[in-house]
């Protein structure tokens, strides 16, 4: 009787491998949306604690044949043999199981990176909108215009490192089928924006760096001229001092 019951343990819990397998290993999801994937990740979580916890019984299982066969060789011969096919089902659905939610577990956390370089680079590309937007309408002064390129180079020398990152977990995604319109849509308006605010904030920056040589010509022209009107009036001075006669003097000071 006790080998009956055992074997019919034997048949339950290869029964139970069958439907496990069938139900997480076999069926074909597709992630479609964050929800989706969230949620798949949750139950293979679950179904990798459910096939676990079968380790007890299945310890049970083994030790109450080994009993039997130390006390019925021939009863326990057969189980043995069954207990065997079980045990190496039960290791292999364990694996599967276990590679099953670690891929998944991956997958979710590339998302979840993929989210967090594309906030930084936002913030990024809000910070260069507004730099550009601040160099608009400068007072036409050196330092202000000197000040406003320096600020909008200053952002402009972001690293390129996350975008690299977005476009290799972003496109690592879209490979695997894994949220691929989603992610499609959200790297073609980050692309699309950066694109833009890039070449408007180098043309920007193009701009100012030749309104800059323009006021520092000026402003030498202007500075050169002082000096020959310093020099000039104070040889005038000299004359009026030594009453010279203005056409005793040369012509350029005639």
């Amino acid at each position: 009787e006790k080998a009956v019951n055992l074997k019919k343990d034997l048949a339950e819990m290869q029964e139970w491998m069958t439907q496990a397998e069938e139900e997480y290993l076999e069926k074909d999801f597709e992630y479609k949306s964050p929800e989706e994937l969230e949620n798949a990740v949750e139950e293979m979580k679950r179904a990798k604690e459910d096939v676990l916890q079968k380790e007890v019984r299945v310890k049970i299982l083994k030790d109450n044949i080994k009993m039997l066969a130390a006390k019925v060789p021939s009863s326990g011969q057969d189980l043995a043999t069954e207990l065997n096919i079980v045990l190496e089902n039960y290791q292999l659905l364990c694996n599967r199981i276990r590679g099953k939610c670690h891929t998944l577990e991956e997958v979710w956390s590339c998302w979840i990176e993929l989210l967090q370089y594309l906030d930084l680079e936002t913030a990024w590309l809000n910070n260069l909108e507004e730099r550009v937007q601040m160099t608009e309408n400068l007072p036409d002064k050196l330092d202000s215009v000197n000040d406003g390129l320096e600020s909008l180079e200053s952002v402009l020398r972001h690293p390129a490192d996350n975008r690299t990152q977005i476009r290799e977990l972003g496109q690592t995604l879209i490979d695997g089928g894994i949220l691929d319109d989603i992610i499609s849509e959200k790297l073609e308006a980050f692309n699309a924006r950066y694109e833009e605010l890039s070449h408007l904030a180098v043309s920007r920056q193009i701009a100012l760096e030749q309104q800059l040589q323009t006021m520092r010509e000026t402003d030498h022209m202007l500075q050169v001229l002082q000096e020959n009107l310093v020099e000039l009036d104070r040889q005038l001075t000299s004359y009026l001092t030594d009453r010279v006669d203005a056409f005793q003097m040369p012509q350029e000071a005639q």
